[in-house]
This record gives structure tokens, sequence and C-alpha cells, in this order.
């Protein structure tokens, strides 16, 4: 009665280890995908401007703001003395040159490079009648004397380009040299 008390034993024992087994965690298993995810709503892209702010937005702001263009800040004066800058590529000394051209689309205000360097003007009154132009974002200046021009950066405290000299002004400079003016103190 041993042996099968034994074998009863060893059986019971067997299934209870298989139940153990049985228990212990394996790897779960991922339920498969019977169902989709809900759709996502369709919503309309909504653009928006660098700023930050909704195009639609924007452009009601544009429609509804008068634009005041920039030759309106200028004064009749600043006018004035925009129809007397010279234009085009005037050669300098040390080999620089300065390339003013006019803004087509805002009258009185100009393009000035020398280089590198990029300026938009626009013409100043000055007391001693000389032809100024500024670029206040940059702190340029451009100085346009009957003989000679020269431009300036204001913000380094340094000539960009010194002598320069347009066709017209080489004309002037031609005419004071065979005439001259007479000195401020001659009698």
């Amino acid at each position: 009665m041993k042996l099968p008390a034994l074998a009863f034993v060893a059986a019971a024992l067997g299934l209870s280890v298989g139940a153990v087994q049985a228990q212990t965690p394996t790897a779960p298993k991922k339920p498969a995908a019977t169902h989709k995810a809900p759709a996502k709503k369709a919503h309309a892209k909504k653009t928006v401007t660098k700023k930050g702010v909704p195009a639609k937005t924007a452009k009601a702001v544009e429609t509804n703001t008068p634009v005041e263009s920039l030759s309106s800040r200028l004064t009749d004066g600043e006018l004035a003395i925009a129809k007397t800058i010279q234009t085009g590529t005037i050669p300098c000394e040390l080999g620089a040159h300065v390339t003013v051209t006019a803004d087509e689309k805002n009258p009185g205000f100009f393009y000035v490079s020398s280089g590198k360097q990029r300026y938009y003007m626009h013409p100043v009154e000055s007391r001693t009648g000389a032809v100024r132009m500024e670029d206040n974002r940059a702190g340029a200046l451009w100085l346009q004397l009957g003989n000679k021009s020269m431009l300036m950066n204001q913000k380094l405290g340094q000539r960009v380009a010194d002598a320069c000299v347009s066709p017209a002004q080489q004309a002037v400079a031609a005419q004071l040299e065979s005439h001259p003016q007479p000195a401020l103190f001659d009698a």
C-alpha cells in the first residue's frame, strides 16, 4: 500500500508543480488589435504668421489699418533734397565704390551700399546746405558736397568710403580748381 500511496502523492505533487509553473509570470501577450483608434476630427489647419498671430487676424488688421507710406513721413524740404541726390556707382579713394539707388516704391528713400554693408537712407535737412542722408537704425551717414561725397558709420566712428566723386562732382571740382572761391578772411 505504500507504493500506490506514494504514486498518488507523486501525482498530486506533479499536478501542483504544473499548476505552479502555469501560474509563473511569462511575457504577457498583447491583445490583438480588433478595433481601430477613434478617428481624429478633421480641423482646418490654421496658418500663423511669424509673430504667432493667426493669418486671418493679421489680414483683418491690415485691411482696416491705414498704411502710411514712408514718403509721406518726409517733409517737403527733404523731398526737395532727395531730387538732388546723385545715384549710380560712385568711385571712391583706395579702390572703394559706393552704389546709391533710389527706392522706386518710396520716393525720397535710397539704398546705399559699399562692399558688404547695406543701408536704407532718407534725406535730412542740414544747416550747412550739404546734402545729407541717414540710416538711423544702422547709424550710417551719406554726406554729399559739391565736389565729393563720403559714407560714414557713426556707430563705429569711422569713414566707410571717402572722396567719392561722381561725374557731376568732377565737373564742380574742376571748376573750383580753375576758379577758386575767395577765402573767408580775404578783403
